[in-house]
């Protein structure tokens, strides 16, 4: 993978802090103004690095094929939820208009939305465990909810996907 654009920033009222983030294509460092051209190096280096793992730890594995996101729905199945729902089949899908995901509970099959490929792990997470439970629980109700909220993030990914959808115009809201 070829080395990503750096913008290096430097201020006076910068003391000892270093930070890095992207702005488009363009890595920018935050460094002090008094650092040295040995200590910038240095520290753009290890910002790029922790930048990488910290973009690495957010995405999910499953993204990349249908049989990484069953075997993510069997680790979560287990931690989650009992190991109760076992799905027949879970299989990216173009995007859906109105869901993120869906499930037929009579097939055991359930169908994520391609827009879910790039969203953190822990979002896509949350959308798997909602589906296993709808193998158990068809419906919406306090027991289905009940079976959701032990996935310790569900809360915040629900705010997540509100502000996904608000933010690109879906119209796409939780059940």
């Amino acid at each position: 993978m070829a080395e990503p654009r750096v913008e290096v920033r430097r201020s006076p009222r910068r003391r000892r802090m270093v930070s890095a983030y992207r702005e488009g294509d363009t890595v920018v460092v935050l460094l002090p103004a008094r650092m040295t051209k040995g200590e910038e190096k240095h520290w753009v280096a290890e910002m790029l690095s922790r930048l990488q793992r910290s973009e690495t730890r957010r995405r999910s594995p499953a993204r990349t094929s249908d049989e990484a996101l069953l075997i993510r729905c069997a680790e979560l199945n287990a931690k989650y939820l009992d190991e109760a729902f076992e799905p027949t089949s879970v299989r990216w899908v173009p995007p859906m208009r109105t869901r993120w995901a869906s499930c037929t509970p009579t097939e055991g099959t359930i169908r994520v939305s391609e827009r879910l490929r790039e969203v953190p792990g822990w979002v896509l997470d949350y959308v798997l465990v909602h589906e296993l439970a709808h193998l158990r629980v068809p419906g919406h109700g306090k027991d289905f909810w009940a079976l959701v909220h032990r996935y310790p993030k569900s809360e915040r990914a629900i705010g997540y996907l509100e502000g996904l959808s608000a933010a690109a115009g879906l119209g796409i809201t939780e059940d």
